[in-house]
């Protein structure tokens, strides 16, 4: 009796745990288990935040010509010195500089939060920027330090668009709008007089800065127009961004005197720099620059300098590109990055899918990425190129060399100008690259498995023929 009372208790556990639902084990390139938090696309509850303030019962004006930096301002300030909440941007169009959130508050946009096109209306202080640590301009939106902090709409727009009137959006949609156009213009007019001209010297505001923040959440979220990059995250992990939709002009900015129809210059859409534990998931990309961008330093001893550093456990998934750059790039601040995963993701017209950017002048180590079930059109797919824009090399008598190794693309359908766009040099070293299950349209025809050591294909068609 004994003996058969522990067979039916055996039983009866091994059907239970049969029962029980089992999370699908995804691994990172590594081979270690990926976290549960980047299968967590559940939103977050705004009600579930605090007390809302809505920014109109404490004294901002109603009014799209006023700049109220100072207004707004103060109803963070209230609400973080009452235990927290939300910051509520009611229906309506509100004028801002450079706002700066607190432990415990939070953002719920509404209406549409507008970025002065001032650039007295943004704080001098000292950020982060383009692999710097520096005196430069803050963002229209800031967060430093905080838990849990979260930024949400009323449900982003998922439309393939070129133009905001393609996009249906109107003076009264639920967004945060950089409002850049001038910023932009300035840009290139500086351009025009100077060829030279960094974006540095070019006074522009960031939209969204996130440093050294934690357990973050961006969602349903119209993030368009932004002067300069659109998202910048500096020593930030776990962070989601679920299902926005960012956005800046690739054409139509034509400064005085000038016939070329520019875009909305460096508008990246999301840089990350020395971040871990990063989830994009469902968002739509089209900008005047990159997409998701992995940065950490520049310089010949940037592997050196504390203020630098890597950035690893990174997924990209579901999401959809328009015009952009590239929809992965790596560089052009980047010291040592590893498991970074592009996922599940549909292309318009992007100019590249991964973008290896090779600075000369920095000690560069790009390992261990996926990319992996990518349908679409693009001009190019995998561009390893030396990057020398604004580069300053340095003597360093060990220099270490550059490498991009334990590359694999799988299960990818896209019709490229150029495929294989790779450049070889002296200063990096290409190891490690697999192509698994890919059928191409190739138009260039350029793909040359011997300018990578240890290249392996399988299943790699280029217009119809086996490689």
């Amino acid at each position: 009796m004994k003996r058969i009372f522990i067979l039916l208790f055996i039983l009866t556990f091994a059907l239970a745990n049969n029962a029980k639902p089992k999370r699908q084990q995804v691994l990172w390139p590594d081979g270690s288990q990926m976290d549960a938090f980047f299968q967590d696309t559940k939103k977050v509850d705004v009600e579930a935040l605090g007390k809302q303030y809505v920014i109109t019962d404490y004294g901002v004006k109603k009014d799209s010509t006023l700049v109220q930096t100072k207004a707004i301002q103060a109803v963070i300030d209230l609400c973080a010195s009452e235990g927290g909440g939300v910051i509520v941007i009611p229906d309506g169009t509100f004028l801002s500089g450079s706002l700066f959130f607190k432990q415990g508050t939070h953002l719920y946009v509404k209406g549409r939060l507008k970025g002065s096109d001032r650039i007295r209306d943004f704080r001098l202080l000292e950020t982060r920027m383009e692999g710097q640590t520096l005196q430069y301009f803050a963002a229209l939106i800031n967060a430093d330090g905080l838990d849990g902090f979260c930024i949400t709409g009323d449900g982003a727009k998922t439309d393939w668009a070129e133009t905001p009137n393609e996009l249906g959006f109107t003076s009264q949609q639920s967004c945060i709008d950089g409002n850049g156009f001038m910023y932009w213009e300035e840009f290139w007019l500086r351009r025009m007089y100077n060829k030279a001209c960094t974006n540095l010297e070019a006074m522009r505001p960031r939209l969204v800065y996130l440093s050294n923040c934690k357990n973050v959440t961006v969602q349903d979220v119209n993030l368009i127009n932004s002067p300069f990059w659109t998202n910048h995250l500096y020593r930030c992990e776990r962070v989601r961004y679920l299902d926005n939709f960012i956005y800046a002009p690739t054409k139509g900015v034509i400064p005085p005197d000038d016939t070329k129809q520019h875009g909305a210059p460096s508008s990246d859409a999301i840089d990350l720099d020395v971040c871990h534990d990063v989830l994009v998931h469902g968002c739509y990309m089209q900008v005047n620059d990159d997409a998701v961008v992995i940065k950490g330093g520049k310089g010949t001893w940037a592997d050196k300098a504390p203020e630098n550093g890597p950035v690893y456990n990174v997924l990209v998934k579901q999401c959809r590109y328009g015009k952009a750059h590239g929809c992965l790039t790596l560089g052009s601040e980047s010291v040592h990055d590893w498991n970074i995963v592009l996922s599940d993701i549909t292309v318009r017209g992007v100019n590249r899918v991964l973008w290896l950017k090779m600075r000369p002048d920095t000690p560069q180590h790009y390992e261990k990425i996926r990319i992996e079930n990518v349908t679409g059109s693009c001009s190019s797919f995998l561009v390893v190129r030396p990057w020398t824009q604004f580069f300053q090399p340095g003597d360093r008598e060990d220099m270490p060399l550059s490498m991009c190794n334990n590359i694999t693309f799988k299960d990818i359908v896209v019709d490229t100008q150029d495929f294989f766009d790779v450049g070889t040099s002296d200063k990096y070293k290409l190891l490690n690259f697999t192509f698994d299950n890919c059928k191409v349209r190739d138009k260039k025809q350029s793909f040359d498995p011997t300018m990578i050591e240890g290249c392996v294909t399988r299943k790699l068609y280029i217009n119809g023929v086996e490689k």
